[in-house]
């Protein structure tokens, strides 16, 4: 098969991803994986005890539940279902959280309910495995882009694109948050194991510009509000290219090396006060 055909039928598989599904299943698998390469021995104990009874007792393991519950559509995934982004009007990022997060329904509102529960060491201990598991997802979550996108095109969501202005071969095209979720990653053809030893052998991310303190999930979801504003993010023509895919992967893989560290930070926070 040549790269043509590969590329169009991956991006194919690209249409089936749910459409809040940040970064797939391999970008949460890979968040997962570098946070808990970062955390110190006594929060990697706590991560080991809470999670205990999963089939797969690791952050990487439990990064997609997230997705996996609202997909089948149990009470807490439907409740859930706004948890996974945010939508703020205008180019300014200028968030309101009465307008954009009412009741704190949005990613920012749940990394925060979730971060408590999980510091909280009186919760109920169900409660606190599945604030762990949130957050491992809603903090990946806050570094995709198109998660605090706009509302006039649902993060990307009805922005509808071609590849190379041909379509999938089924003859559909994709949408701009796909292509963000999903196809930017999956086109570097690596597998987790080898895509996490990249990523991990990158120079060191600068100096974190979020303070840990105040409201660091706000924060890092108005720094995502602020990439798509770049006039390179919504593709001319509504065309994907190799070109687009080659120049976008590179800021994908630091939101994802971001994600982990700051995960890291904030579990090293909420489990070894």
């Amino acid at each position: 098969m040549n790269r043509l055909l590969l590329l169009a039928s991956s991006l194919a598989l690209a249409l089936a991803v749910p459409a809040a599904q940040a970064w797939s299943r391999q970008g949460h698998e890979l968040v997962g994986e570098l946070a808990e390469r970062q955390l110190s021995p006594a929060a990697q104990a706590q991560v080991r005890e809470l999670l205990a009874d999963e089939a797969t007792p690791t952050l990487a393991g439990v990064a997609t539940w997230a997705d996996e519950i609202r997909a089948e559509k149990t009470p807490l995934g439907v409740l859930s279902r706004r948890w996974h982004y945010v939508n703020i009007p205008g180019k300014d990022c200028d968030y309101a959280p009465a307008r954009d997060c009412p009741d704190g329904e949005c990613v920012i509102g749940a990394i925060n309910a979730q971060r408590a529960v999980l510091a909280d060491a009186s919760q109920p201990r169900q409660k606190r495995i599945e604030a762990l598991k949130f957050l491992v997802h809603f903090v990946g979550d806050a570094h995709q882009p198109m998660h605090a996108g706009h509302p006039h095109d649902r993060g990307g969501n009805d922005f509808q694109l071609n590849y190379r202005g041909k379509g999938s071969p089924q003859g559909e095209g994709t949408n701009l948050h796909g292509v963000w979720d999903y196809w930017l990653l999956r086109s570097a053809n690596l597998d987790n194991a080898a895509y996490a030893e990249r990523l991990a052998a990158m120079p060191p991310l600068p100096a974190d510009p979020v303070p840990a303190v105040g409201n660091p999930a706000q924060a890092w979801t108005l720094e995502s509000c602020r990439l798509i504003q770049s006039e390179s993010i919504y593709p001319p023509r509504r065309r994907i290219t190799d070109a687009y895919l080659d120049q976008h992967r590179p800021l994908a893989e630091q939101r994802i090396r971001l994600a982990a560290s700051r995960l890291a930070g904030l579990l090293e926070d909420a489990l070894v006060p």
